[in-house]
């Protein structure tokens, strides 16, 4: 599970479309009918699209993120207004560098959230039910663990559509897919073109990333959730409330310790 490097900085202009709102309102719903939080956990928190807002809403976030990249842009982010200081200086935010696999915090908190597919960067099925088990353990009784994932059909579409290219002015990329069918599991390789910051010069700067993701049976996560210790597992299918089939992209998971 490689960890962001210059990536991060480029991050939040390529990911712009992302629905981060509909994650957030996920999110509430599921608080909504399961109990709202005060404390909530962000395992791979990123570059803190979906932190910063919970924080400014109230909620006191522990951003977790195995990428000091990462944390760094989010924290840059949080503390560019006067609000986002003062609610780092009063600690309603904490930025901590920790593997999701065996991440810990002083205390319990009410909610833990994951999402857009950052468990898709467990390779073993051994990093998932760490995950869980850990995830279990970091919660208080009756907290819910929120989390999606692609579903496996979505790797498979991956590599029948690819590549992908986008065309931006300020950035472009080339990207392109490799699956291991047996495993389930997708190679992305991007090639990405960042213009330089000098005035008056086209520069590009050109960097490769690779990201390794790799998808799980359904059937099987629910049973390693169950096995963790949570009861009451649903998986719902792309950012709605309707039960998860084969046509979903996205499977979102919702469990209650």
């Amino acid at each position: 599970m490689a960890s962001y490097r210059k990536f991060a900085y480029v991050y939040d202009e390529l990911m712009q479309d992302m629905p981060y709102p509909d994650w957030l309102r996920f999110a509430r719903q599921a608080w909504d009918q399961y109990g709202m939080p005060h404390t909530v956990a962000e395992l791979g928190c990123g570059t803190g699209s979906i932190t910063i807002p919970l924080v400014n809403s109230g909620f006191e976030v522990a951003g977790i993120d195995l990428s000091s990249d990462m944390l760094a842009v989010a924290r840059r982010k949080m503390e560019t207004t006067p609000q986002g200081q003062r609610l780092f200086r009063e600690g309603s935010v904490r930025w901590i560098q920790q593997d999701m696999r065996e991440w810990i915090l002083p205390e319990p908190v009410d909610s833990v959230i994951s999402f857009c597919d950052c468990l898709n960067y467990l390779l073993e099925e051994e990093d998932i039910i760490s995950t869980f088990r850990r995830t279990h353990a970091g919660l208080k009784p009756g907290g819910t663990f929120l989390f999606d994932v692609h579903h496996p059909q979505t790797f498979l579409r991956y590599d029948e559509e690819q590549p992908f290219v986008l065309d931006e002015r300020s950035i472009s990329y080339i990207w392109t897919c490799a699956l291991d069918t047996p495993r389930c599991e997708i190679e992305h390789h991007l090639s990405i073109f960042a213009k330089a910051e000098q005035v008056g010069r086209d520069l590009y700067q050109r960097f490769e990333e690779i990201h390794v993701q790799r998808a799980y049976d359904p059937d099987w996560m629910k049973a390693e959730l169950s096995k963790a210790g949570f009861r009451d597992v649903k998986v719902y299918a792309d950012f709605e409330w309707v039960e998860a089939e084969d046509d979903a992209a996205r499977l979102f998971y919702v469990a209650v310790k």
